[in-house]
Parts: structure tokens; C-alpha cells; sequence
């Protein structure tokens, strides 16, 4: 009987009135969790991994590579034997070319005054004149093996560096060993002179030794077999003539250059 009146047990375990069960682990107040790994205050954690160094070629080793290799195509083949071809054909064509030029030997064409009359000088003003000149001009070609041809001939008539006249000529050809002979007739129409050239002048028809110069250019293509080839020549002839109207020629002096 006595063990129906006793109170029922609890299942809570019993705690004193003056402690509260924590459902937090105990800890010191002065202490607080931490949720990082602990870590002493001189290191700090290294984000970046380490990454293992790649192995380093042994010195006096040598590393073999084999290259992709391929056949060289019938194309390429018979683009080197063209250049191979044409480089032997350039060689053969220039070891000819300078044997015909030294067999050969080409000179240039000689362009020389032969004979000149003077036929009119007249003073218009103290600045004008009028004058009328006839020259025999001689070309001569050289050439015992060798033909020319001039083109784009000019004669031009000179007084104390001043031109007062030209004339053209057609062109022509001259076979070798050849001269060809042309009267060409310089008219000065109304040329005006510096002052100083027209005394100059006017003492020199007075003293009866007038100096002119012509001048003359042209443009002279030759073969050398299959080789054509063309430059420009360029003549001077100095004269010095007695005053008109029977104005003859006392002397001259001409030179002619290929340039």
C-alpha cells in the first residue's frame, strides 16, 4: 500500500533549482567559438596551390624532334628546271653579246660642220637683228660592221650663249663606213639680244670675225645582232665666220659626245 502513494518518478533528470540545463556547450564568457581552423597570428593560411615544377632537361642531353617530312610535287620540280634553264640561257646570251661588242667594237656617229656662209646680218634696233646662215653638215658613221639610224635631229645656231635659230631634220639611217651630207639654212627672225651682246655683235661684224656656235642633238639606235639598243649624242661646233653678205668660214672646231 504504501508504494501507491508514492509520487511518480520524472524522467528529466534531476538538476539542482540553481543550475539551467544549455543546449550551447559550455564555454568560457571570455572565450568565443570559432569557426576557422586555428592558426597561429604569425602565419598566415596561403590561398594558391603549390603546383609541382616541371622536370628540367638534364644537362648534355640532347631532346630528338622528329620533323613531318613530305615529297616534293612534279610542279616544283619543273619550276627549278625552268630557272635552272633560264639562268644557263642569261649566261650563254651574255657571254655572246660581249664577244659580238668586242668583235665589233661600235663607235659613235661623228656630227661635224664642213662648210658655213653667213648671208645676212641686219640691225633692226638696238635690241633686233635679222640673219640668214647656210650650213653643210656632215654625219659619218664609223662603223666598219655596224648600221645606225638618227632620229629627232635638231641644229640649233648660238651667239654668246643666246640661241637665234633651229632646224630640224628628218630621220635616216647611215649603212657602215657611211657619210650623209645636209644643207640646212638658219634664219634669225627678229632676235632680241641683251644689250652688251648686241655691241658685241655689232664689233665683231665691224672687225669682221663673227664667232658662232651650233649645236646639234639626236637620238641613235644600232642592233648588235639580236640586241637593240639607243642613246643620244649630242655635237658642238665652234665657228668663226667673216661678215656679209660673202660671209665665209675662217675656222672651226667640233667635238661629239654620247650622253
Amino acid at each position: 500500500m504504501s508504494d501507491l502513494h508514492q509520487p511518480p518518478q520524472s524522467l528529466v533528470p534531476e538538476t539542482p533549482p540553481w543550475e539551467t540545463p544549455s543546449l550551447v556547450p559550455e564555454t568560457a564568457p571570455w572565450e568565443t567559438p570559432s569557426l576557422v581552423p586555428e592558426t597561429p597570428p604569425w602565419e598566415t593560411p596561403s590561398l594558391v596551390l603549390e603546383t609541382p615544377q616541371l622536370a628540367q632537361p638534364l644537362p648534355g642531353r640532347m631532346v630528338l624532334v622528329r620533323l613531318r617530312t613530305s615529297r616534293t610535287g612534279p610542279l616544283t620540280w619543273c619550276g627549278a628546271a625552268f630557272c635552272c634553264l633560264f639562268s644557263i640561257l642569261l649566261i650563254v646570251f651574255g657571254v655572246a653579246t660581249l664577244i659580238i661588242f668586242h668583235s665589233v667594237r661600235p663607235k659613235i656617229p661623228i656630227v661635224e660642220v664642213s662648210d658655213a656662209t653667213l648671208n645676212t646680218i641686219l640691225f633692226g634696233s638696238q635690241v633686233h637683228f635679222d640673219g640668214d646662215m647656210l650650213l653643210q653638215l656632215n654625219v659619218t658613221n664609223p662603223n666598219k660592221k655596224q648600221g645606225v639610224r638618227l632620229e629627232n635631229l635638231s641644229v640649233e645656231l648660238w651667239f654668246a650663249d643666246t640661241k637665234i635659230a633651229t632646224q630640224g631634220i628628218l630621220p635616216f639611217s647611215l649603212r657602215n663606213g657611211k657619210t650623209r651630207l645636209e644643207l640646212i639654212r638658219l634664219v634669225s627672225d627678229s632676235i632680241v639680244l641683251p644689250v652688251n651682246r648686241m655691241v658685241e655683235l655689232r664689233r665683231q661684224v665691224a672687225s669682221n670675225e663673227i664667232d658662232y656656235e651650233v649645236r646639234s642633238t639626236s637620238k641613235v639606235k644600232a642592233a648588235l645582232g639580236i640586241i637593240h639598243y639607243s642613246y643620244w649624242l649630242k655635237g658642238s661646233c665652234r665657228l668663226q665666220l667673216t661678215s656679209p653678205p660673202a660671209g665665209s668660214l675662217l675656222s672651226r672646231n667640233c667635238t661629239t659626245k654620247r650622253w
